[in-house]
């Protein structure tokens, strides 16, 4: 979310022109490693994902994933400036690194300033190998209540002792933020940055993604319940922790993701075909 943006090798026109259509690129299947187009196409279902269950913010956040590491330097995918998510493809995203300034060629433009967060939280955790950050109303909504997410329904639950919270420092451009960032995240796996929006993180894009729905599906359920004359009924600590356990399974990588993610993929062709390309 800002105007500093780097023109990536072979385009010499102005930031913000000629953004081709991302369906116009030929792909970059077989020119990048298996394993790159893998991660090329979870993370392109992901951001269209994102995009029927309306947690989008136009162009203005993030989602990325960390690539094979190339040369020994730490390699990240991360969609283009401009692109909207129902539109992202595998072939779309560009790879940058830890700074996020953009390794390769591209017709797109690059805004390192969107990575600082990711690249904090990719670094820090050898886990995170996905890390999801929305701008949801109702996830902003929650981030900007006193008392953050509560205790109010199942979906709050299953995330509550695992959310941690970060404190607003404006848009996320002071590299000096990082630190304190991951520090506040710790080792958890669901984040509320106050005044701000949500994030997930996950060993993958499926697991990143659950984790998001369940945020999000929590902060929405809270702004509703509080739509009512009296205060909305909260749940004790020793039932969220409950809950929470019961929970977990949905978390675990080859659990959770073996589930849900074919069905959604699935959905997501129905719906929007063409993000593997």
């Amino acid at each position: 979310m800002t105007a500093q943006m780097k023109v990536v090798k072979g385009i010499d026109k102005e930031p913000g022109f000629n953004i081709p259509d991302p369906l116009s690129l030929p792909s970059l299947k077989g020119k990048v490693s298996d394993e790159e187009w893998r991660l090329r196409c979870d993370l392109a279902a992901t951001y269209r994902l994102a995009s029927i269950y309306g947690m989008t913010d136009m162009i203005f956040t993030h989602f990325s994933v960390r690539c094979p590491d190339e040369g020994g330097k730490a390699r990240f995918l991360i969609n283009p400036y401009g692109v909207f998510f129902d539109e992202m493809t595998a072939s779309a995203l560009i790879k940058v690194d830890v700074d996020g300034q953009v390794v390769g060629d591209t017709p797109y433009f690059s805004n390192p300033a969107g990575f600082t967060i990711h690249s904090a939280v990719h670094m820090a955790r050898d886990d995170a190998h996905a890390v999801l950050h929305v701008h949801s109303p109702y996830g902003v909504a929650v981030s900007a209540q006193q008392d953050g997410l509560k205790r109010l329904t199942q979906f709050a639950m299953v995330v509550h002792d695992d959310l941690a919270y970060h404190d607003y420092e404006g848009i996320a451009t002071d590299l000096e933020e990082r630190e304190r960032l991951v520090a506040d995240l710790g080792a958890h796996h669901f984040m509320i940055l106050r005044n701000h929006g949500t994030l997930t993180v996950g060993a993958n894009c499926a697991t990143a993604f659950l984790r998001l729905y369940f945020l999000e599906q929590a902060c929405k359920a809270q702004i509703l319940a509080q739509s009512d004359t009296k205060p909305p009924r909260e749940e004790s600590p020793e039932m969220s922790a409950k809950v929470m356990q019961q929970g977990s399974p949905a978390f675990v990588p080859g659990l959770g993701d073996n589930l849900a993610w074919p069905g959604l993929l699935r959905r997501l062709n129905r719906m929007n075909p063409g993000f593997d390309v």
